[in-house]
């Protein structure tokens, strides 16, 4: 048997070269959580050697493109801060960046392979290969077992061939693979990686409708755009030794592989679209912007979604992340997605915000809510009280709106329990005691409700609680008397009124 051995060089070796890396979407939907995450990587080891990182749209699947799909893509990049070197907008030396734009190069390319005798014209129609299908007990497989019964250049006389392609018979061509040899090349993350070439079948390299297939677009645009490492899903594992075969063909040196783990459902398995939603699971990054999602902690979770720094670290910035990220620690088996702990690192990436950034990062919510009129002073006084307390920046405008406007209802289990028979005498009494004073600051809100409560001889929670409940309508939330200070003494004294004529 021969035996046909293809290796990639390693990655260590591969770095010897700058590093060019790309994030390769296809515009057939929203960019989803796992593209980020393969986009993130590829950021990342760009980043760390300081490389370039490119965008390249590849939209030769006309039947299922998406009309917004790479404004999405593009936006999504830019909202998480993965901002490209090379791409559309931006430009490049080795462009066009879209691999719609490219068909005629690809068409050189494809001659090339058919000229070496490394690919083969094939005329059978859709209904053929349908039937073929249909007939295979265990699935149809067109390769080196079966062409020879198929319509195409390695069946048909050389005139025959030539009559049709001149006739404008459809046609595709497919890669010829040679049987009974083996296709090994190394995986940055899975190591050594074999398949038997049996199991690869004669892909489709060019479309009857002239354009290639992700197969031939992507190894040609990433040896004329010099990627040294592709970084992708497993899913495209299989996929490898195919292309591996095309550089092979092409006498090219292929970059180094690296295929990332799968991200798999909170109860198992992979994690699909379908599952996603039942889930409850954001599945596209536009809905994890829309969720109130800071960019920062997603890319920090999708980080150390198959990467560990080593370390017991968990929270990084971006660039911390560049600085600490190597494909090496990448590991090769799936993870399961968390929507808890994503909370808990969005929770980490605001509170480490300075003041100003966070009341920013609030205001940006302002319009959706509603409040678009509202002061940016009073706003970041709110926010120094709600700042350890929120979990989104949306929430000092859900969680906390009394801030912005009165309670029209009070929470009914915290009235039962905490406004008693004396809470109207007791409220009255610390309202009336509240406009007495000469300035009203937390310490002097406190200081007079602790009177108020020695006077009629109970504890200040017998105050305390009531008032909360008449400032808020709940019975959480920041310091009473921080709060009484930035409602101010007005609003305050209103809202006690209030509640006491409301609860009686």
């Amino acid at each position: 048997m021969l035996i046909m051995l293809l290796t990639v060089l390693a990655a260590s070796h591969m770095c010897s070269r700058p590093v060019r890396v790309r994030f390769a979407p296809s515009p057939t939907g929203y960019l989803h959580i796992g593209g980020l995450r393969t986009a993130l990587y590829n950021y990342l080891l760009a980043r760390k050697h300081a490389g370039t990182f490119v965008l390249r749209i590849e939209d030769t699947d006309r039947e299922r493109y998406v009309e917004d799909a790479e404004t999405d893509i593009t936006a999504a990049l830019e909202w998480a801060g993965l901002s490209y070197d090379e791409g559309p907008t931006v430009g490049g030396d080795v462009g066009p960046y879209y691999q719609s734009a490219r068909k005629e190069l690809y068409q050189q390319y494809v001659q090339q392979l058919l000229d070496s005798g490394h690919a083969y014209y094939a005329f059978d129609t859709p209904e053929t290969l349908d039937a073929r299908r249909e007939e295979a007990e265990h699935g149809f497989s067109y390769n080196a077992a079966t062409r020879g019964e198929m319509e195409n250049s390695l069946t048909l006389p050389d005139e025959e061939v030539t009559r049709r392609i001149a006739h404008g018979d459809p046609y595709v061509v497919r890669m010829k693979v040679a049987p009974e040899s083996s296709i090994r090349f190394e995986d940055t993350v899975r190591g050594t990686v074999s398949f038997a070439s049996e199991k690869v079948d004669d892909q489709v390299l060019l479309k009857s409708d002239g354009m290639p297939t992700y197969h031939l677009a992507n190894v040609v645009d990433d040896h004329l755009m010099a990627i040294t490492h592709v970084i992708r899903g497993e899913e495209w594992l299989p996929s490898t030794p195919k292309h591996i075969l095309l550089y092979r063909y092409f006498g090219w040196e292929p970059p180094a592989f690296a295929h990332l783990p799968l991200i798999l459902s909170p109860e198992g398995g992979k994690l699909s679209k379908r599952d996603a939603e039942a889930l409850g699971i954001p599945v596209s990054v536009s809905d994890y912007a829309e969720a109130g999602y800071e960019p920062e902690a997603l890319l920090n979770f999708l980080a150390l979604l198959g990467w560990n720094p080593g370390t017991e670290e968990e929270v990084f910035s971006l660039e911390e992340l560049a600085e600490a990220f190597s494909l090496d620690r990448v590991g090769s088996s799936g993870v399961q997605f968390d929507m808890d702990k994503l909370r808990w690192f969005n929770e980490q990436h605001l509170r480490a915000l300075d003041l100003g950034t966070f009341t920013a990062r609030v205001a940006a919510h302002a319009d959706a809510h509603g409040l678009d009129d509202v002061d940016k002073d009073y706003l970041q006084q709110v926010c120094a009280l709600m700042h350890e307390r929120v979990s989104f920046a949306h929430e000092v405008f859900t969680e906390s709106r009394y801030f912005f406007e009165a309670p029209t209802s009070y929470d009914q289990k915290g009235v039962k329990k905490r406004w008693k028979d004396d809470a109207p005498a007791l409220l009255s009494a610390y309202a009336e005691a509240l406009e007495a004073l000469d300035t009203f600051t937390e310490a002097t809100a406190e200081q007079t409700l602790r009177d108020i409560a020695d006077a009629h001889g109970c504890g200040a929670g017998r105050i305390i609680h009531p008032t909360r409940l008449a400032l808020s309508g709940v019975t959480f939330g920041p310091s009473l008397f921080a709060m009484m200070e930035v409602l101010g003494r007005a609003t305050c004294v209103e809202r006690m009124r209030t509640a006491i004529e409301e609860l009686g």
